[in-house]
Parts: C-alpha cells; sequence; structure tokens
C-alpha cells in the first residue's frame, strides 16, 4: 500500500499513515450531491419494499432539488440519585425534522410532486372542503398545489434519500417514514435570477434501506480504480466497516 492505516495509538505515524482508512481513492468513494437521489413515495418503506418484489415502484423523483437537511434529536433527561455524583440520562423517542428547497418551474410545483401517491390513488382534489387547487372546470390537471389547510395535507407522505460514490456504488440509503408538512414558504425579491419553494415537515422515523433494484446498475469495477492509484486489494483497501450493506438485503429487522 501507498500508505499505512492508524488504527490506534499503537499504529498513530502522521507521515506515513492515514487515520482509519486509505484517503487516495476519497475522489470517486465520498458522497456527493450530485450522486444523491431524492423520492417521494408512500408513507411506509414496507409498501415500497412489497412494490419491489413485483416489480412496480411508485417512487417519484424529486428533481431540481438544490438543498435538503434533516436533523434527528432524542430527549435526554439528566438524573442524578443522592449520593452519588454521576449523571445517568433518561432518553425519549428520536424526532426528525426535515428541510427540502426547489427551483420553481414549469411543471409539479413541490407540494404536488410530494403528495404525487394521494393522485395516483385517485384522490380528487378538487372535491375537497378545501382544495389545494382551483375547482373550476379544466383544472383538473393542475400541477401547481397550495392551500395547506386543504384536507390533502393531513394524508402523510415517504421519502427516500439514496446515495451513490462515483464509482456507482450505493454508500446507503435512508427512508422517512409518514412525513408531514408543517411549513410552506416561498420568496422571491427583485434582481434575483429564480423563485426557490421551500418545505419542512416531520417524520416518524429514519429507516435505513436498500433498494434491490440498485443491483441491476451497471458500475465501474471499484477494485479496478483501487488497484490504478496502486491499491493490491485486501481488507484495508475498502473498509470493513462502513456505511454501506449488502445488495439485495431489504431486511427490516
Amino acid at each position: 500500500m501507498p500508505l499505512g492505516i492508524t488504527h490506534g495509538l499503537g499504529s498513530w505515524k502522521v507521515q506515513q499513515n492515514n487515520v482509519e482508512r486509505h484517503t487516495d481513492n476519497a475522489a470517486y468513494t465520498a458522497a456527493n450531491p450530485e450522486d444523491t437521489l431524492i423520492l417521494a413515495g408512500p408513507p411506509r418503506y414496507m409498501d415500497v419494499k412489497q412494490e419491489e418484489t413485483s416489480g412496480v415502484s411508485s417512487l417519484l423523483a424529486v428533481g431540481m432539488t438544490q438543498t435538503f437537511q434533516f436533523t434527528s434529536q432524542v430527549p435526554l433527561q439528566p438524573m442524578q440519585a443522592m449520593g452519588s455524583a454521576r449523571l445517568f440520562f433518561t432518553r425519549g423517542k428520536s424526532q426528525t425534522s426535515w428541510r427540502l428547497g426547489r427551483l420553481l418551474t414549469n411543471g409539479r410545483n413541490l407540494l404536488r410532486v410530494l403528495y404525487h401517491n394521494a393522485v395516483a390513488a385517485g384522490l380528487k382534489v378538487q372535491q375537497l372542503d378545501e382544495p389545494p387547487v382551483p375547482t373550476s372546470i379544466g383544472t383538473q390537471n393542475t400541477t401547481f398545489y397550495a392551500n395547506l389547510d386543504s384536507e390533502l395535507f393531513y394524508v402523510p407522505f415517504g421519502l427516500a434519500i439514496l446515495f451513490r460514490d462515483r464509482a456507482k456504488e450505493l454508500l446507503g440509503a435512508f427512508y422517512f417514514e409518514l412525513c408531514m408538512v408543517n411549513m410552506y414558504t416561498l420568496g422571491f425579491t427583485i434582481g434575483q435570477n429564480m423563485v426557490m419553494e421551500d418545505i419542512s415537515g416531520l417524520c416518524d422515523r429514519v429507516v435505513p434501506f436498500q433498494p434491490s433494484s440498485l443491483a441491476v446498475l451497471d458500475t465501474v469495477n471499484r477494485v479496478t480504480l483501487d488497484e490504478v492509484i496502486g491499491f493490491v486489494g485486501g481488507d484495508d483497501s475498502i473498509p470493513s466497516e462502513g456505511f454501506s450493506v449488502g445488495m439485495g438485503d431489504l431486511s427490516l429487522d
């Protein structure tokens, strides 16, 4: 190997080693926003898993996305028993919030994209007491949704996030279950060159998953790429502990 790896204090060499893993191949093994895909779908991942088995998918790619971030936090309560100076903690359920920003463009707006499953299921949004679209004749295919008071936005949905590297290997994937929108923002200022939509919301849980459909994609031979820059294979060239999981592993256990 061109450089060694520092696994602990005993192998710490500043000039001769990388820390934890080799970094010579970081340019094609690191995650990049260009290799990240966001999809909207059913509220529970189990529905997506069943669809994959039947060869059908209701996931819709969310295009024109500029920003995405999520935060998971857990309520912790520090406790202390009399007679001890040490703290211990009680823990609640994790709470996840997310935010998605997208360029406003001709076609489906962001709310319409996220709720495409409800529309695909045949929900007649024009007939709701508070419709998210105009109710006049000829607007059945309206692609711009608004009005968070609409009953449509009481319906949860799911979000899938997938990360790949430049060698097209899957780094990891999340499925955000039971997403609900709690804020929709659209702002514009004179002189700017675009109009952005921004949505924030909450979800029930974040489920790691592995879409088996990615197994059919053509991939660059990772071993060949490593050999080009002097890696000879072995456990140290590809970390044994990482973010990826086995192809075809769809288990939620």
